[in-house]
């Protein structure tokens, strides 16, 4: 197994930009610095699920029956227009502020299910991961291997952005730039929602 290859292939796909950057940026910068901590703690989780899901046989169903994928993609689609219409609201002059934890556990779970719901994660682990195995198949040990690697090196460069992002937040102390930086970013969301139906993502 070529773990030193696969490991700079994920390295240059994590510094290209993509949904994930753009998201976590974008909330860190709204949401604060531990909003976008716990968002990368639930991408990191979705990363390791994707390994251990196509392991079992997901990613090859995705790749024989477009309904499914298809499916996904329209449930990854609905989910970030969820999260943007939320975001506009709560860019609203009368907009009531968050309650304590509430923005840290949904943009957990939002991060997890971007990855969930992202039917390119598991089809890399059916078109890319391959090629690092020597012959060998995508069993579940090697999976989990691959996939552990993928989250590390996706973790670092993620907490690398939410530090960066959360500091526009002194630059929006201001209420009419905070709210709109929110409705910029909930933009942002959208277009990551159609991201998610393009061609290109199957």
């Amino acid at each position: 197994m070529d773990i030193v290859g696969f490991a700079l292939a994920v390295l240059v796909i994590e510094l290209t930009p993509g949904p994930n950057m753009a998201w976590l940026a974008g909330l860190a910068a709204t949401e604060g610095r531990r909003a976008g901590f716990a968002a990368v703690t639930g991408v990191a989780l979705g990363l390791l699920a994707n390994g251990v899901l196509a392991a079992l046989g997901l990613a090859a169903l995705l790749g024989a029956q477009p309904g499914l994928l298809t499916a996904l993609r329209l449930a990854g689609a609905a989910m970030m227009v969820w999260l943007a219409v939320e975001t506009w609201r709560g860019a609203g002059a009368g907009a009531a502020p968050a309650i304590a934890g509430h923005v840290e556990r949904r943009a957990f779970l939002a991060g997890a299910l971007i990855n969930l719901l992202n039917p390119k994660a598991y089809l890399f682990f059916v078109v890319v991961a391959p090629q690092f195995l020597g012959g060998a198949t995508l069993a579940l040990h090697n999976a989990l291997l691959l996939a552990g690697i993928s989250a590390a090196i996706a973790t670092l460069i993620h907490c690398g952005i939410v530090m960066a992002g959360s500091r526009a937040q002194v630059w929006l102390a201001d209420p009419g730039r905070t709210r709109l930086v929110r409705r910029t970013f909930a933009l942002l969301m959208l277009g990551i929602a159609a991201s998610f139906l393009l061609p290109g993502n199957d």
